[in-house]
């Protein structure tokens, strides 16, 4: 195992997976409000909805949180030049994984992917070469890394595959239905647009889907197997970029690759003039008990946390409980109707609450068809109204549409969501029972009924 993990390797594809996870950060940073998502998400909306348990991280009044960005842009700058490299990189770690916790309307499994390797960043030295920090201390400069250092990140990302893999092993996916639903949506693209509505092209979405999340980084790890894998990866991530529109991370899941290939490759195209280290020294650094120890309870909470919903009553495709930071990623459509309705608690009166102006396009979105949400705007309700001497109870009327199924009751009409807790890790009974097959279409139940 000490072998395994602190034999030296050389660092090239570190250095150069920091230029480039820098350059994306930086990227995400000054695109997120050069596209208007901070004025969406942040300055628009009268508030956002935190993940519960983290009310105090607010956006800032104003336009502040412009300069929040730009803050941000310039610490990736840093990062990608690698200039006080640790704390650049701890500044833009401390200051996205705020930005994820305080608002959920934008939920992204990729965003949470980028929260958890820019503090896996802080960690490793990959400022050691083709760094103004190796530049301006030479007892800094290195040309290789303990080995723990790749496996650590192959093996979060091998984690993030896996449990996609898994997650799409649902019959609204294996049918294809699901791509065909998301098809639909881009009939309109210029060119591709109508072979996009392929019937086989649905079923390539699917199964590839499954085929690539499950045997991409083995594949990346076999010599035989690395050059077509990586084609292949370019080729399915670029795709998804021109389809689906997602940002930067088609591109940072094929700059992974910097962790696979040899060193010798990557010095030979990219970083000529660095020296390959070909040593085979065995380095334990002092910190390895608490080395092992953090990262040994990371991935202990990173295997069991995707699991969770399992434990919890019903089906996540339906409840949504257990559905964040599970890596289910792009697996169902999700369509809401929701209705607020108060009754003042002194007189008995049952009023229509008009929530949609206390909501965005993009909040009101979201809050129809997630139960936190639900929960969380009861609760600011209540306490609007208190503040205007009322004393409230907060019911809802939901329905909920998954994929192209029929509407269904999501909320139990009779229950006060100010009067229950919110529970993280177990069901919630005010959430109605899932209907069977609730996500299957009309058409495809009205056929099964006919063959029957």
């Amino acid at each position: 195992m000490t072998q395994l993990l602190f034999k030296k390797v050389d660092n090239t594809g570190l250095i150069l997976w920091r230029l480039a996870f820098g350059l994306l950060i930086t990227i995400e940073a000054f695109g997120a409000m050069a596209t208007g998502w901070v004025r969406r998400v942040f300055i628009e909306p009268d508030f956002t909805f935190n993940f519960i348990g983290f009310e105090f991280l607010q956006p800032l009044p104003g336009n502040g949180m412009y300069f929040y960005f730009t803050l941000m842009g310039i610490f990736g700058i840093l990062v990608t030049i690698g200039y006080k490299y640790r704390y650049a990189m701890a500044g833009y770690a401390l200051m996205w994984s705020s930005v994820y916790l305080m608002q959920k309307t934008s939920y992204n499994n990729h965003y949470y992917l980028m929260m958890l390797l820019c503090w896996i960043m802080v960690f490793l030295p990959a400022h050691t070469w083709f760094s103004v920090d190796a530049r301006n201390n030479a007892k800094l400069k290195s040309p290789a890394v303990g080995r723990w250092v790749y496996l650590l990140v192959i093996l979060q990302i091998w984690i993030v595959y896996t449990y996609a893999t898994v997650a799409k092993l649902y019959p609204a996916w294996l049918d294809a239905s699901v791509a065909e639903l998301f098809m639909k949506g881009k009939k309109d693209y210029w060119l591709i647009g109508d072979f996009l509505q392929l019937k086989w092209v649905h079923y390539s979405i699917a199964y590839v889907g499954i085929f690539f999340d499950l045997l991409i980084v083995p594949a990346m790890l076999w010599k035989r197997t690395r050059l077509a894998a990586f084609c292949i990866s370019l080729f399915f991530h670029l795709f998804n970029s021109v389809v689906f529109q997602i940002g930067i991370f088609p591109y940072m899941s094929i700059a992974f690759a910097f962790f696979f290939f040899s060193s010798e490759t990557l010095q030979k195209r990219f970083l000529p003039k660095k020296p390959l280290y070909s040593g085979n020294e065995i380095e334990i650094p002092k910190y390895k008990s608490a080395l092992l120890t953090v990262f040994s309870i990371y991935f202990v909470i990173q295997i069991a946390l995707p699991l969770r919903h399992w434990f919890i009553k019903d089906d996540v495709l339906w409840t949504e409980e257990g559905h964040r930071l599970s890596w289910r990623m792009m697996l169902r459509s999700r369509f809401g109707q929701l209705m607020i309705w108060t009754v003042d608690k002194e007189t008995g009166q049952r009023n229509n609450y008009p929530y949609r102006n206390m909501v965005s396009k993009k909040q009101y979105r979201s809050v129809k068809t997630k139960p936190d949400l639900m929960w969380q705007l009861a609760q600011r309700i209540k306490k609007i109204e208190a503040e205007k001497g009322n004393d409230v109870e907060v019911y809802v009327t939901s329905k909920v549409k998954i994929n192209d199924g029929f509407y269904y009751p999501f909320i139990d009409p009779e229950v006060d969501l100010t009067s229950v807790p919110w529970q993280h890790f177990s069901h919630h009974e005010w959430i109605l029972p899932s209907p069977e097959n609730y996500y299957e279409s009309p058409l495809k139940k009205k056929k099964a009924a006919e063959e029957e």
